[in-house]
């Protein structure tokens, strides 16, 4: 009884999670009182990204990520891997597989216990030409998998707050300079 219960909530959960998408979207918008080009310097540059990108393993400064950036680490082509150093084999990887000064970067990030994420990144002139428009957009494709479907309908509710963070970080630093 208890066997066959399981298989028709099972069952159940399956079909509900058809009803999910199999692509799940993350987006944040803003300005920066910032040209694009200082912006623009900030999010090619995989370096900088420990400061403002809370998804970066850097950002925490916890001393067990090992980082390896390309030479050099800006722009199309730039990619760093990285590595947990203490107690899991955690690892990952960045590439930018965009970029434009004027519109911004497309970015791939590949992580171990993750589906593949494709990062937009893009900027364009405020209306008063002084500042720059900002949208951060992360997509994943989840597959048919009720639990990948089900994390990709929480996708904002988990990580929008961390991506408002990166934005509001890299705003204050972008404005500062």
């Amino acid at each position: 009884m208890f066997l066959a219960a399981a298989i028709v909530f099972g069952i159940l959960i399956f079909l509900l999670s058809l009803m999910f998408p199999s692509t799940a979207t993350l987006e944040r918008s803003g300005s920066i009182d910032a040209p694009v080009s200082a912006v623009y310097a900030r999010i090619s540059n995989l370096e900088t990204w420990q400061a403002w990108n809370p998804w970066d393993p850097g950002y925490l400064h916890t001393g067990n990520i090992l980082q390896q950036y390309s030479k050099p680490a800006t722009g199309l082509g730039a990619w760093f891997t990285w590595s947990n150093t203490v107690g899991s084999e955690e690892s990952g990887r960045v590439e930018i597989v965009s970029a434009d000064s004027t519109k911004g970067i497309v970015y791939n990030m590949t992580h171990p216990s993750m589906k593949p994420v494709k990062g937009f990144i893009e900027l364009k002139p405020t209306a008063d030409g002084k500042g720059t428009a900002i949208q951060w957009r992360l997509e994943t494709k989840v597959g048919m998998t009720p639990w990948w479907k089900l994390r990709g309908f929480m996708m904002d509710r988990m990580y929008g707050a961390s991506m408002e963070e990166g934005l509001n970080k890299l705003r204050t630093l972008s404005e500062k300079d």
